[in-house]
């Protein structure tokens, strides 16, 4: 799968993505005081076969575009286009047809799986629902997922409280493979896992991808994790996109200071290599109360009046990178260097040297 922004018909088609939620107040919760804008005018979209990561800091409204993509809530406002179709103009009875063809594998493996039903009934279920197959192929094709998903036959007998974490994470995959989908949004499925079942997790999911050509739109806040099943990689700050970009031409060359303090805080198990990271100061607005212009000028280094002013628009950077950042063309880049390397140190000069030229066009302005 190239890494560059897709050409073929996109499989999802995300554009102007809006989702605010009402605050109100009073005895009866009449009286609304306010908006929580969780999503603001997001767009994207994915390719067969595909991987797009949507990763942010918790709260800037990952979750809540993977549920909008799925319409398990409606949007305020924007288009969710699944093969060309319109999801926000289907009925109730069209919405049950398109859910086979598109799923999610939840979070918590704990809390995601009913406890009262056995895993054979679990993974039936779906196919029951929209009446795939007959009563026998159904418990056959039970056994089939939890082959595919590497647990045994004899499973489908046993209740979730009977497996581990990783293993009740593979049935949570093996309901969603139950109904063949093109789409499946993963919304943080190893983030509840040990870092050795989340590598194995990865990897049944990649295996998965290349088997059945599915298409993922991969929620997570673990920008390792993201590095290894990623294709394209968009970046998510207070409710709006401030970078996407192939995953190559992200990790190698960041271009907002969101991204480059997401990065600069990789953990590097190499103790002969020094890095120098980029410290945010202060914490998220509330996306209640957004600050004006660019949502992340509370907390950028670089950050100057006309941020302050002026909402960044998303715009192209070469080779399908685009950016919201006024300045990202003069913000320096971070450098990982060797402890005794003649690069260690640059990105401190670097940084210097862009404040100085920025006190000296605010004197000039007076």
């Amino acid at each position: 799968m190239s890494a560059t922004m897709p050409t073929a018909a996109p499989v999802l088609a995300v554009d102007g993505l809006v989702k605010h939620f009402p605050v109100t107040r009073g005895l009866i919760r009449r009286k609304v005081i306010g908006m929580v804008r969780a999503v603001e005018g997001v767009s994207f979209d994915i390719a067969r076969g595909e991987t797009l990561a949507l990763v942010g800091e918790s709260g800037c409204g990952k979750s809540t575009t993977g549920r909008l993509v799925l319409r398990l809530m409606d949007p305020t406002a924007g288009s969710v286009r699944f093969k060309g179709s319109e999801i926000a103009d289907l009925d109730k009875q069209s919405l049950r047809q398109l859910r086979r063809r598109m799923q999610i594998i939840f979070q918590d493996p704990y809390a995601s799986l009913n406890p009262r039903m056995t895993v054979g009934e679990i993974l039936i279920e779906p196919m029951a629902v929209h009446g795939l197959h007959t009563e026998a192929e159904r418990a056959e094709r039970a056994r089939e997922l939890l082959a595919v998903v590497g647990l045994l036959p004899e499973h489908a007998r046993r209740y979730p409280h009977q497996f581990s974490g990783g293993q009740r994470q593979r049935i949570g995959i093996a309901r969603a493979l139950a109904v063949n989908p093109d789409l499946i949004v993963c919304d943080e499925p190893v983030s509840a896992l040990d870092v050795s079942i989340q590598a194995q997790i990865v990897n049944l999911l990649q295996n998965l991808q290349r088997q059945f050509g599915l298409s993922y739109l991969f929620i997570a806040h673990d920008l390792a994790v993201v590095k290894h099943i990623s294709d394209r990689v968009a970046v998510m700050y207070l409710g709006k996109l401030v970078e996407i970009a192939s995953k190559r031409d992200l990790y190698d060359r960041p271009l907002h200071p969101y991204t480059q303090a997401l990065l600069s805080a990789i953990p590097r198990p190499d103790p002969r290599v020094r890095k120098t990271r980029m410290l945010l100061a202060g914490d998220v607005p509330s996306p209640f109360a957004p600050p004006p212009g660019c949502r992340f000028n509370t907390r950028c280094p670089f950050a100057q009046d006309r941020c302050r002013r002026e909402e960044p628009l998303l715009r192209e950077a070469g080779n399908g990178h685009r950016v919201a950042c006024h300045f990202y063309e003069t913000i320096p880049a971070p450098v990982i260097a060797a402890a005794d390397g003649p690069a260690a140190g640059k990105f401190a000069e670097r940084l210097a040297a862009f404040e100085a030229a920025k006190q000296a066009r605010t004197s000039l302005s007076y």
